[in-house]
């Protein structure tokens, strides 16, 4: 529980990193809390999954994608009004199948090199995981 007892929501991100320098971000399908917003790929953590575990799930079931691994970026926490959660994100470099919204959503690949992504607005909580990828890479 937080500090004002709210319970954290776990959650699992990955950030695809294609060989031409550009990440994947998904836009929140209507019916979802932030409709419209654009994110990082991924979802809950379900009791006894790992972060893998869950990124592996989730990326089937939104991209249908399978991912080979991952490495682990940042951990942080978010304060939505629906939602605390807090974001276990990991770089993903290597996946088999072509990435398509298998829930509607519409997909973009944005440069990291860009100084903002060219879909907008971007979930709040997505603004720190980039500025932790563009730290990564520089």
């Amino acid at each position: 529980m937080t500090e004002d007892q709210r319970p954290v929501t776990e959650v699992a991100a990955g950030i695809l990193l294609d060989t031409q320098g550009r990440f994947l971000l998904g836009q929140r399908p209507e019916g979802k809390p932030y409709a419209g917003y654009w994110e990082v790929p991924g979802g809950k953590i379900e009791k006894g999954e790992s972060v893998f575990e869950a990124l592996k799930r989730e990326l089937q079931e939104e991209l249908g994608i399978e991912i080979e691994s991952s490495e682990e970026l940042t951990v942080l926490e978010h304060d939505y009004p629906h939602a605390y959660v807090r974001l276990h994100v990991s770089v993903i470099r290597q996946w088999s199948g072509t990435p398509v919204g298998c829930e509607g959503q519409a997909l973009s690949w944005e440069l990291i090199s860009a100084k903002t992504p060219s879909v907008d607005p971007l979930l709040p909580a997505a603004w720190p995981m980039l500025e932790r990828l563009r730290d990564l890479l520089a």
